[in-house]
């Protein structure tokens, strides 16, 4: 069961990036997309993990959300290929822009997303 609830979760998860990274693939040569999704994604994970655990949410919906849809709608793999073809065009500076935005923008979301759901205000249920 708990392979079917990752499945299900990886292939929404899959196809929520697959349709972001289509609408917005890249801007100027910048992949906005990616960028988006990785940023979001890191942002909702530490949101949903923190409220997880505070709310004692059965593992499902963690495998579910958390480890499937989550884990899949965002994507270091892309992430890195994108980087190397910026830095490899020529691109430094975009390159090191996405670079460090994606870094360090990634885990202030995630720590801020961390925030949101340890608290009481972070989402009523």
């Amino acid at each position: 069961m708990q392979l079917i609830l990752v499945g299900l979760g990886g292939f929404l998860g899959a196809m929520a990036r697959f349709g972001i990274g289509e609408w917005l693939y890249m801007e100027n040569g910048f992949p906005v997309g990616t960028l988006l999704v990785n940023l979001l994604g890191c942002l909702a994970l530490g949101w949903f993990l923190a409220f997880a655990k505070r709310k004692k949410v059965q593992s499902e919906y963690v495998l579910l959300i958390g480890t499937g849809f989550l884990g899949s709608f965002t994507t270091f793999s892309t992430f890195s290929v994108e980087s190397i073809d910026l830095l490899t065009s020529g691109s430094i500076s975009v390159a090191l822009f996405y670079l460090l935005t994606t870094i360090l923008a990634g885990v202030l979301l995630a720590f801020i997303g961390f925030k949101i759901g340890s608290t009481e205000g972070g989402m009523k249920s």
